[in-house]
Formats: structure tokens, C-alpha cells, sequence
């Protein structure tokens, strides 16, 4: 500057708010911040829901892959948690002021506040990033208006519960140009093992890959059913309205459950791992229609280049139900899972890479992947098109498993092709004001 006085990243946003009242902010990931950030310059994080999985990414659990949970980050600063339940939001706030109180050797400290709505987090200029671990209905709105609030975003699977959705999430992406990182940890985390087996399929060490088992059905959303005669009174600090959000109504009916039936047909909790790191293996050609077979309640897929996705178990095989799937070529085949991988022949894992053989994307922390990211700009490995590529799989299959007929897909226009009823399914109408 040329009055010789420093603009620190605070008194920038500060000037920018002031001067504009449009709900885009620009923080700090967006100033041309550099491979590292100082510790003093820390990324503001809000978590917006914290049941088991968001709570895990906030203060370490189960399937999240941080020891200590984002909070003992060196470059993460906990400013926010969010959540419709009061006893879990306040629980959060409680134990994240504890752990800086702690930390910085003070009797108290109260920099964490607690919030409700997660509209009240997105408008705080301060925060870089948001963690979203939602119900799966809120996951692509409240990503979408994070990103158009200037924030970058880790979203829980599955990514999107519609076809709709997810061009929404891409679009809006890449508008505002942000970074975004699906939770299907897989490509990041277990060893290695998933990658290890994508690389070598692609490599062609069990030779012409023909077919792949996926040992999980898809999943939809679908309403058939989502209609309740019983009523009962909605827990004290539960907002059940709020939680419903763009849903259709329905009374409490007790114990609410992510996968409440009639809300979705399949599994789109599992199948989500399964099908993303198969799409990542197999590598389609995009822009080639899509077969889908129905059988007996089971789904394949038919790809272009002559591979075949089974939903089904590779028979006799035990490697593969837990997040993995089984590949089949022409001259041996690869099963993986997030336990174990086996090959058969079993020298196929005993031969190394080659220098010059095809390499992807490397991550060994799923979540450290995203901080990263964040600080250089550089594509996460879960970016936008691949989580949509990948739950756009689980959705064509899951709207084939409840029509029970096969259908054609077409990947560049995101619709069934000469089915208008298969094409109803792709979106429903949320409820106002939760129209994005």
C-alpha cells in the first residue's frame, strides 16, 4: 500500500461488507492465499450438524479419519457449530470453548458460538469454511448457499438425493468458484487400498476389465409412501420444521431416521462408497449413454466400452461388501474392500507399478485434502463432478429399482432417454422458502 499501512485479511472483509449488501463474500481462501497459511491466519470453520458423523469431523470418531476431529488442526479454527437439536448443539459449543480454554491455558474462552440456523453461519463474513454432516435432504441446499456465501465445502454423502441437485452443486461450484470436497473417504484413506486396486484395473493386470460387482443395490428418492397417521409430541429443543426443511410435511412420528421409508427406495447411505470408487476404477466415458438393466430386483449397468456393473456379490467371493466391489477382467480379477484386498492369480499384487504406468489422483487424508485445497486452489480428489458422477450412479440405478424396468441414461443431457415417467423422477418440488 502506498500510505504504508498493512490491509489484514478481517479489515478487508470488513471493507468489502460495507460496501456491498450482496450475500457473496469474499474470504480468505479467495484472496490468493498460498500453499500454507501462518498460524495467526488460521481457516474459520463452522460445522452445520452435529450428530454422529458431523460431531466426529468436529471433535474426532468414527469414519472420519481425524484423530482429535478438525478442532486439533493447527490451521483450523472452530468458530461455529449449528445444529436443530439444542442438546447436541450445545454439548458442541460446550466441549469445542473447553478444548481452546485449554489450549491457550485460559480458564474460559467463548469464541465458539452456537447457532440454530444454519443461515446465521453462512452470513458470518468470517468463515472461510463449512463441514456440512446434515440429513440427506439438506445436503445439497445448504452446500449450494454456502457456496454462494463465499464458503467452501466438505459435504457428507450422499452429496445429493436428485439428478436436479446435483447439477445444481456443479454449477454453483464453479460459479463462485469454490473449493468442494464429498465425504466418500475412500479415495483418501485405508491404506491405499482403493486406489491400489483402481491403478491396477486401469493398468490392465487383470487384463480387458469386463465386469465389476458392487455388492450394493442403488437408492433413490422417491414419495410413495411418505405420509404418517401417527403423531406425537416432537421432543423439547427439536425444531422437527426446521429438520423437515424443503421436505414434504408430515407429522413427528418419533425416532427420526435418515432413511425414513417411502423417503428412499435402495440404499443411498452405503452404495454412495461403493459405486464412487467403482466409477473411479472403471473411468466411463461420459458422454456415452448408459444402460440399465433390471433383474429380479437386482441393477446392471452397461457402459460403452463393454464393462458391466453388477449390484450383486461376486459369487463364493468374501472380500468386497464393505465398501468395495470386485473386478473381473479378462485374465484374473481384483476384490477390495475397506478391510482387505485379494487378487486371483495372487501374484497380481505382488508386482509393483511401473514408472510409466497410468496414476491418479494421490490422497492419503481425506480431510487434510480439503485444508489443503482450500489454502492452494488445487482440485480436491472428491471435487464437484466426481461426487455428482458418482451419486448420479446410485440415482439412475435406484429410479430403475423402483420402476423395475430397465432404462437408457444419457450423461451429457442427465436424463433417461424416451422415458418422460423415469424423467418425473429426477427432481421433486421442496417446500418453500427452501427453493434453490
Amino acid at each position: 500500500m502506498s500510505d504504508g499501512k498493512q490491509i489484514t485479511r478481517r479489515s478487508f472483509l470488513r471493507g468489502v461488507l460495507a460496501s456491498t449488501a450482496m450475500p457473496y463474500v469474499i474470504n480468505s481462501s479467495a484472496l490468493g492465499a498460498g500453499d500454507k497459511l501462518s498460524p495467526s491466519n488460521r481457516l474459520n470453520f463452522g460445522f452445520i450438524g452435529l450428530g454422529g458423523q458431523g460431531t466426529g469431523h468436529l471433535l474426532g470418531g468414527a469414519w472420519t479419519y481425524i484423530p482429535g476431529g478438525y478442532i486439533t488442526e493447527d490451521d483450523v479454527q472452530v468458530v461455529a457449530v449449528c445444529d436443530v437439536q439444542r442438546k447436541r448443539l450445545e454439548s458442541a459449543q460446550q466441549r469445542c470453548n473447553q478444548i481452546y480454554a485449554e489450549k491457550l491455558s485460559q480458564a474460559t474462552y467463548d469464541g465458539v458460538k452456537a447457532y440454530k440456523d444454519f443461515r446465521e453461519v453462512l452470513s458470518r463474513a468470517d468463515i472461510d469454511a463449512v463441514l456440512v454432516a446434515v440429513p440427506y435432504h439438506w445436503a445439497t441446499p445448504i452446500s449450494v448457499m454456502a457456496m454462494r456465501s463465499g464458503k467452501d465445502v466438505y459435504c457428507e454423502k450422499p452429496v445429493s438425493i436428485t439428478i436436479q441437485e446435483t447439477k445444481i452443486m456443479v454449477k454453483t461450484a464453479r460459479r463462485y468458484g469454490r473449493i468442494y470436497q464429498a465425504g466418500t473417504q475412500q479415495r483418501s484413506e485405508y491404506g491405499g487400498r482403493f486406489r491400489q486396486a483402481c491403478e491396477l484395473v486401469r493398468n490392465g493386470r487383470i487384463g480387458e476389465l469386463k465386469e465389476v460387482y458392487a455388492y450394493r443395490q442403488p437408492g433413490a428418492l422417491l414419495f410413495p409412501q411418505w405420509t404418517s397417521n401417527t403423531s406425537v409430541p416432537v421432543p423439547e429443543g427439536f425444531d422437527w420444521d426446521f429438520w423437515l426443511g424443503p421436505l414434504p410435511w408430515r407429522p413427528y412420528a418419533g425416532g427420526v431416521c435418515q432413511t425414513i421409508p417411502g423417503l428412499f427406495v435402495g440404499d443411498v447411505n452405503w452404495s454412495p462408497h461403493h459405486y464412487d470408487t467403482i466409477q473411479w476404477t472403471v473411468n466411463p466415458d461420459m458422454t456415452k449413454p448408459v444402460d440399465i438393466e433390471y433383474e429380479n430386483d437386482n441393477i446392471h449397468y452397461h457402459y460403452s466400452n463393454g464393462v458391466v456393473i453388477h449390484s450383486t456379490a461376486y459369487p463364493g467371493e468374501p472380500v468386497g461388501p464393505v465398501g468395495g466391489a470386485c473386478y473381473v477382467g479378462t485374465t484374473g480379477r481384483i476384490a477390495v474392500d475397506r478391510n482387505n484386498i485379494v487378487s486371483h492369480p495372487a501374484d497380481i499384487l505382488k508386482k509393483p507399478l511401473l514408472p510409466n504406468d497410468e496414476r491418479v489422483y494421490y490422497s492419503n487424508r481425506h480431510s487434510r485434502n480439503f485444508l489443503d485445497c482450500i489454502h492452494s486452489r488445487r482440485e480436491t480428489i472428491c471435487n464437484p463432478e466426481v461426487a455428482a458422477d458418482s451419486i448420479r450412479t446410485v440415482l439412475i440405478g435406484g429410479i430403475s429399482l423402483a420402476l423395475k424396468r430397465s432404462l437408457r441414461w444419457d450423461p451429457v443431457k442427465l436424463q433417461f432417454i424416451g422415458d418422460p415417467i423415469a424423467n418425473q423422477l429426477l427432481s421433486y418440488t421442496p417446500r418453500s422458502p427452501w427453493i434453490i
